[in-house]
């Protein structure tokens, strides 16, 4: 059996081949290295889903972490199991496994507006999608120019890992602000591409053989490029990376603070609240679904349950 230093090379090696941020490779090799701890070091190959179900548990119920975070680990040891040990594993049997039934935060209309008007430019837009168009906080900062229909008011969210898509609205109040900042993203593109180690923006293993020269294609770069540009480890090329999450989260942190909002807001509240508010507008639970990219009807459910949480606004007889 590979010792543990060899198994972690060799994750860190298959992560930067397929041009993995450095948020997923850090995120990944720490989840992965857990997990094989956690099972006292055993033959990854001798270890089933009942093991993995027991680290998911094990994280859930004795530590306590988040939904979210549950699903990371749990990607982070599927992608150890395909790519590493060449073997298939289900994660839609596996992620059952929850401390709990909290209902996600959903801000009320006007607390959005407060934090919206605490900001502006790129951040402003950048969370303004994220309530607009129900994305999640990457899949904004994954937006790339070819993602975008003005003409039929659609984003395109691409999934390169489940190599799936779905179609999200883009608001018409956003369309002025958001054509500017695919002129600034193609402005940046036209600089680095007078760069002689400028190699593009990075592009997935299936994609590059589909469209090979996609890294250098305009209409593949992100909408929200990195100021910087990083060096490929593998080609010592230039990368033209999207932004950090960490730029915008700082940004709706103190944007929330300024507001005096005393409320635990992430970026994914604001799509929390997209998805509750279409509801309460009357919106089918199926299209709200169909947005949000839910393969499960039960898991866009969960808003509902919010909205009469919050209806509950019961008077006694006497008071009338």
């Amino acid at each position: 059996m590979l010792k543990d230093s060899e198994i972690m090379n060799r994750v860190e090696n298959v992560i930067r081949h397929k041009q993995y941020s450095n948020k997923t490779e850090t995120a990944y090799t720490d989840w992965i290295y857990r997990f094989i701890t956690f099972t006292g070091r055993k033959n990854p190959n001798n270890l089933g889903e009942q093991e993995i179900k027991n680290f998911l548990r094990f994280l859930a119920v004795e530590k306590g972490v988040s939904e979210s975070t549950q699903n990371q680990a749990l990607n982070a040891i599927v992608f150890f199991y395909k790519y590493i040990l060449q073997i298939s594993i289900k994660s839609s049997e596996l992620m059952n496994i929850h401390s709990g039934k909290k209902l996600p935060l959903v801000l009320e209309r006007d607390k959005i507006q407060k934090i919206l008007d605490q900001l502006n430019g790129e951040k402003r837009l950048m969370v303004s999608l994220l309530y607009g168009s129900g994305l999640r906080l990457m899949e904004c900062l994954n937006l790339r120019i070819r993602d975008i229909d003005f003409k039929l008011n659609k984003l395109i969210i691409r999934d390169e890992k489940e190599n799936t898509e779905r179609k999200t609205i883009l608001p018409n109040i956003l369309k002025p602000a958001l054509k500017r900042q695919v002129e600034k993203a193609k402005i940046k593109f036209e600089e680095n591409n007078t760069l002689k180690e400028f190699s593009g923006a990075p592009v997935s293993e299936s994609n590059k053989k589909k469209y090979p020269k996609a890294c250098k294609n305009c209409d593949w770069q992100f909408i929200f490029p990195s100021v910087k540009l990083r060096e490929n480890p593998f080609t010592k090329k230039l990368v033209q990376y999207h932004k950090h999450a960490s730029y915008l989260q700082k940004a709706i942190k103190t944007a929330v603070k300024k507001s005096k909002i005393n409320r635990n807001v992430s970026c994914n509240t604001f799509r929390h609240s997209f998805a509750a508010h279409l509801l309460e507008d009357g919106y089918d639970v199926h299209a709200v679904q169909e947005l949000l990219g839910h393969k499960d009807v039960r898991t866009t459910m969960k808003y509902n349950q919010i909205l009469n949480k919050n209806r509950l606004n019961v008077h006694s007889p006497l008071d009338f």
